[in-house]
């Protein structure tokens, strides 16, 4: 039997704030505790499939419990059938295939019933993870594989040209009339057809790493996250809790989140799985077939991130019946007062509960508990979850800041990465000697605690010596009812050194004008932060996540500078 490590933060002292804020040491800590039946185990010797295979149904509820239904082909795999085809890729993997601890295996597919497989199978052998996106160029996939050392490459059809000139061997994810190419799908039915073979002994431990996940790369060079067993399982331990502290633990989930990336990946394909909920899965997102889905599949949890809910607030398509969603999550990206407004009034039976994370987090470090909590710090991005700690951090003078003083949100939990592959300037750069992880994000908390995110440092537009937050214009441009979507970059000029320029896709038949989005955000904000220049754009470039890819937009308003010169 596991034991146990208690590291939640005991009963307050007299100098802490209610909001966990220890004024002397600047150290805000979170307000709950992780409960008995709730805490991250203490064996060292524990590895994150065998993790969460141990918290499936019993064997009485895993033949009929469903823990994943496919949209697109109406499959459904049973708890039972998942346990079974992860034993049997696992077989493959070790027997047939040669993966051995501490090997790399590199996936490269979008969101499918094989994908959870996958990645615990590749965990039981003592593989390492790596993911990518399947809408990366043949460039970026090949720097990956190289990066990260891969050994063998599971990849969806359709895809392999783009390894062609990495040389690792590759498995297919389905099985393809007329191929030759050995699947996932087949190795599975093989190897339950033979009898059971002995998987390795030597087990990895929670200090050997996991998976190596790359960053989005929204401001800069992507970097290799290095994620161990141990990170993993302490964010699964708090997913569990949370979804317990929520009452979400019977609900039905619906999943477009990319499986690729950090939410995905510990929400969807590992941490669902250890509650023994239903996962509706998406392939890939189209709002209409996410209408669809929930309408189907009774859907009552989304986890989705701000241009989902814009979208949800924005559109109005009729004959769907959301009626059995209660609970909407936010990531990846902070949600403007206003548009939270705007989607509780549309959707008042909704529970709306953003939360912040990142991959160097190994995913979400707050939360909203209640709804009541949600609704009492409009655009707040929750409250430190258990096990964290955090501090803000003036990035001039590198003071600890107080409730409502602004600075670098920094972050300390046994979720936190252990470093950037191969790149010890950026580890350095990233994590200090005492094991604080720099966000990179502006923000403050208030007095009780909870967090808001104000921007990325990286991002802000100075002009005239006055640091201008992109996000803040974002939401107020948002705020028009022709404009369906923006993102605002910094354009250099010689007199003010920046100057915010918005990029804005209006609605079908608008016919504003550049002056009229100048003028509407100008109404509202002072002078310094001003729009000065406007351009109409077809869609605005994101992330997976849903991040906006400011560097593509900086690159693109360059190359039309170029252009007129």
């Amino acid at each position: 039997m596991d034991t146990f490590v208690d590291i939640s933060i005991g009963q307050s002292p007299s100098h802490r704030t209610r909001g966990g804020f220890d004024s002397k040491t600047g150290i805000y800590h979170s307000l709950v505790q992780l409960e008995d039946g709730h805490k991250i185990p203490a064996n060292a010797n524990l590895d994150t499939a065998t993790f969460v295979m141990s918290q499936f149904p019993t064997l009485d509820q895993a033949e009929s419990k469903v823990a994943f239904i496919d949209t697109a082909t109406g499959q459904r795999v049973t708890y039972g059938q998942l346990q079974r085809s992860i034993y049997s890729l696992a077989t493959g993997l070790y027997h047939g295939l040669g993966v051995r601890k501490g090997d790399v295996v590199f996936v490269l597919s979008p969101n499918t019933v094989l994908y959870p497989t996958i990645c615990l199978a590749v965990f039981l052998v003592g593989g390492v993870l790596t993911t990518a996106n399947p809408l990366n160029t043949e460039s970026e996939i090949t720097k990956q594989v190289l990066d990260s050392g891969a050994k063998l490459a599971i990849v969806a059809p359709g895809e392999t040209h783009k390894l062609v000139s990495t040389n690792v061997p590759t498995l297919l994810t389905y099985r393809q009339e007329n191929g030759d190419e050995l699947s996932v799908e087949e190795l599975i039915d093989c190897c339950e057809q033979m009898e059971q073979m002995e998987l390795p002994e030597t087990k990895p431990t929670q200090s050997d790493i996991a998976a190596i996940l790359y960053s989005s790369g929204t401001t800069g060079v992507s970097k290799g996250v290095l994620l161990t067993h141990s990170n993993i399982i302490s964010t699964m331990t708090l997913l569990k809790w949370s979804t317990y502290k929520t009452s979400a633990n019977n609900d039905v989930f619906l999943c477009f989140i990319p499986m690729f990336h950090i939410y995905g990946l510990a929400f969807f394909a590992l941490g669902l799985s250890c509650l023994g909920l239903t996962t509706v899965l998406m392939q890939k997102y189209d709002f209409i077939g996410m209408l669809e889905a929930i309408h189907t599949h009774k859907v009552s949890n989304l986890p989705a991130v701000p241009p989902i809910i814009l979208s949800l607030v924005k559109q109005n398509k009729g004959g769907y019946d959301l009626s059995s969603l209660r609970r909407v999550g936010s990531g990846a990206a902070p949600l403007s007062k206003e548009l939270v407004e705007r989607f509780r009034a549309k959707f008042p039976w909704v529970q709306l509960r953003p939360g912040y994370g990142l991959t160097e987090s190994c995913g979400a470090a707050t939360l909203f508990l209640t709804n009541e909590e949600a609704k009492a710090h409009h655009a707040g991005s929750g409250k430190l979850l258990p096990t964290f700690c955090a501090k803000v951090v003036d990035f001039e003078t590198g003071v600890a800041m107080p409730p409502y003083g602004e600075g670098e949100l920094w972050l300390k939990s046994p979720t936190v990465m252990k470093g950037y592959l191969g790149n010890e300037a950026a580890t350095a750069a990233t994590i200090d000697s005492d094991g604080w992880l720099r966000t990179g994000d502006l923000c403050y908390f208030d007095e009780d605690g909870c967090l808001y995110i104000v921007d990325r440092i990286k991002e802000l537009i100075k002009h005239n010596g006055y640091q201008v937050a992109p996000a803040e214009l974002e939401a107020i441009l948002l705020s028009h009812p022709q404009i369906l979507d923006a993102a605002v970059i910094p354009l250099e000029d010689e007199e003010a050194g920046e100057i915010p320029m918005a990029y804005v896709v209006r609605a079908e038949g608008s016919q504003l004008s550049e002056d009229q989005v100048i003028q509407f955000v100008a109404s509202q904000v002072a002078p310094f932060k001003k729009v000065r220049k406007v351009s109409f754009i077809n869609i605005i470039p994101k992330s997976a996540a849903g991040k906006i890819l400011r560097k593509d937009l900086v690159a693109q308003s360059k190359q039309h500078v170029w252009s007129k010169l």
